[in-house]
């Protein structure tokens, strides 16, 4: 889908920005891509560990379940997916993601470059836009017709859900904009900039059912969306979100069934919250019965006398029960959780005894815990944290035999007394980001971690609530070199107490020797202390360390 399309001038001449126009009849439509991403090969029916699937455990199984996004042949061939500046686009709109100024500065990259001084006149008449909103222009020396302008939320984690809504409306207004204009095809880059801090992912998820549920309104009045990508990592995620909101085939719907958030908005793809909705409560004393039509004797005055006398059953009779028996009341509902969350704290915790830390909580649903990894990751993206990189507890190492990424983890290096967990848990959220979307494995070094004070296993349950199902699924293989009985009787408690899957991943390694056939030497960075230990434990048995170099040979 991603090769290099053949691309043609403008009226035979380059544009003036000196770059080749791409026309729309070149970008393949979404419909005859032949990607398939991770998905072709999956069973629609078997159990997903993915933080995009579904909250209820009874959705395990598609059959029976309505799809959210049904196969529409009609939409779909109406998506584009293009890695490339949408500048270059010959389309009718393309939007670009500025501020509340329009300010050159702010909007995106290249765009008043290759549109020429001209868009940034129009922008200054315009007198600002407002965070949602969008706005437009014309498009001057861009192959296109206009350039709409919208400014997206920035993102804070205690404001999840209005950065959602007001990013779902960016993208509808965008739309919007481009009817009543006359215009059928727009070409939408990525409304989120780096400095406004939204994580890619979930700001994906909004940007593509936002449009799917507008195009099922409006699909006879647009011709093209082209969805544009300019890094390798939002290409990836379109490619694998796509086929979720914009299925092509039964296949791919069933597995949508089961991978779509639990949370895919309204009718017009935005967030909906339980607390916002309207409560409607039975009157007083009312007594709920079948509807029936009032008696024309009925005396309707609206004299206070009469008002004092109207009885409250009268008037339960216009009211449907269907409408009023609502769920509980949203305060009620977390006044009652909150009541369960301290009498579970209160009391007595066999695991808190034994030194195990906070197990006996509820597991969380795949909803809540891709909800949390993005909340820690949006954090994580927005605070410097290189004070934790500098202590080498976590870092990126190269990849395994088969050609997986490995993340190397030194215990002897993670200092509890010294180390801010909070901010640590950040660190690892930010690094493994990128490495648990396909599959990988870890290297755990343990020489000379066990004099060290180790987290309890409630700690290393939150860290892996954190980390999301996606770390779970994709994890290959944790290699532990150099384990003590102490290490071994903690994975097997984890085995017991926090995940049976994940930790039953572990290959205990008693020799660099052994390690090196799963991951080459050249692929790690090894501490010396790690080379030190290995001679002490086993005698320089079987191989041969060079000081200087601290490469590993084999004893003759």
């Amino acid at each position: 889908m991603y090769r290099p399309v053949a691309t043609t001038t403008r009226g035979g001449v380059p544009t003036d920005s000196g770059d080749s126009v791409v026309t729309l009849d070149q970008v393949p439509r979404w419909i005859d891509s032949d990607v398939r991403y991770l998905y072709e090969n999956e069973d629609p029916n078997s159990d997903y560990a993915d933080p995009l699937s579904s909250a209820s455990g009874s959705e395990g199984n598609a059959n029976g379940i309505v799809s959210k996004f049904p196969v529409d042949h009609e939409i779909n061939s109406k998506i584009y997916l293009w890695r490339g500046d949408p500048w270059n686009l010959e389309v009718d709109a393309v939007v670009n993601s500025t501020n509340e100024n329009l300010d050159e500065a702010h909007s995106s990259p290249g765009l008043h470059a290759a549109a020429g001084p001209g868009l940034a006149e129009e922008c200054a008449t315009l007198g600002g836009c407002r965070t949602g909103m969008a706005k437009v222009t014309n498009a001057y020396d861009l192959p296109a017709r206009r350039v709409i302008h919208t400014v997206g939320p920035k993102y804070a984690v205690k404001y999840h859900t209005a950065a959602e809504n007001a990013l779902s409306h960016c993208y509808r207004s965008c739309l919007e904009l481009l009817i009543e204009n006359g215009l059928q095809s727009i070409a939408m880059g990525c409304i989120y900039t780096e400095a406004k801090t939204y994580p890619r992912e979930p700001a994906a998820h909004v940007a593509i059912r936002t449009v799917r549920r507008f195009l099922e309104k409006q699909k006879d009045k647009i011709e093209a969306v082209v969805f544009c990508t300019t890094t390798s990592s939002d290409t990836e995620i379109y490619k694998r979100l796509l086929p979720l909101y914009f299925p092509r085939d039964n296949h791919e719907e069933e597995i949508a069934r089961l991978k779509l958030p639990a949370d895919v908005g309204d009718e017009n793809g935005e967030t909906t919250t339980a607390e916002r909705k309207i409560r409607i409560k039975p009157l007083p004393n009312a007594k709920v019965s079948s509807p029936r039509t009032p008696q024309a004797s009925v005396d309707l005055s609206v004299s206070n006398l009469g008002l004092s006398r109207r009885s409250s059953s009268y008037l339960g009779a216009f009211l449907d029960p269907a409408f009023m028996s609502l769920i509980k009341d949203p305060d009620q509902r977390r006044r009652e959780q909150w009541e369960k969350t301290a009498q579970a704290q209160n009391s007595w915790n066999c695991f808190k005894m034994l030194g195990y830390g906070e197990l006996g909580g509820p597991a969380l649903s795949a909803a809540e815990e891709y909800t949390l990894h993005s909340r820690y990751l949006a954090k994580a993206n927005s605070m410097n944290l290189s004070e934790i990189a500098e202590m080498k507890i976590v870092y990126r190492g190269g990849v395994d035999s088969e050609g997986r990424p490995v993340m190397v983890v030194v215990g002897a290096h993670f200092l509890l007394r010294c180390l801010d967990l909070e901010r640590f848990i950040l660190y690892v959220v930010k690094e493994f980001e990128p490495v648990i979307q396909k599959p990988y494995s870890i290297v755990y070094f343990h020489s000379a971690a066990s004099l060290q004070m180790q987290p309890d296993l409630g700690w290393m349950k939150r860290l892996q609530q954190i980390l999301g199902r996606k770390h779970r699924r994709n994890l290959h293989a944790i290699y532990v070199l150099h384990p003590t009985f102490g290490l071994k009787s903690a994975i097997f408690a984890l085995q017991l107490f926090v995940d049976n899957v994940v930790w039953k991943k572990v290959v205990y390694l008693d020799r660099l020797l052994q390690l090196f056939r799963y991951v080459p030497r050249e692929q790690l960075t090894i501490p010396d202390f790690v080379f030190q230990h290995d001679l002490e434990v086993n005698g320089g048995k079987g191989l041969i360390v060079d000081p200087r170099t601290k490469y590993v040979y084999q004893r003759p």
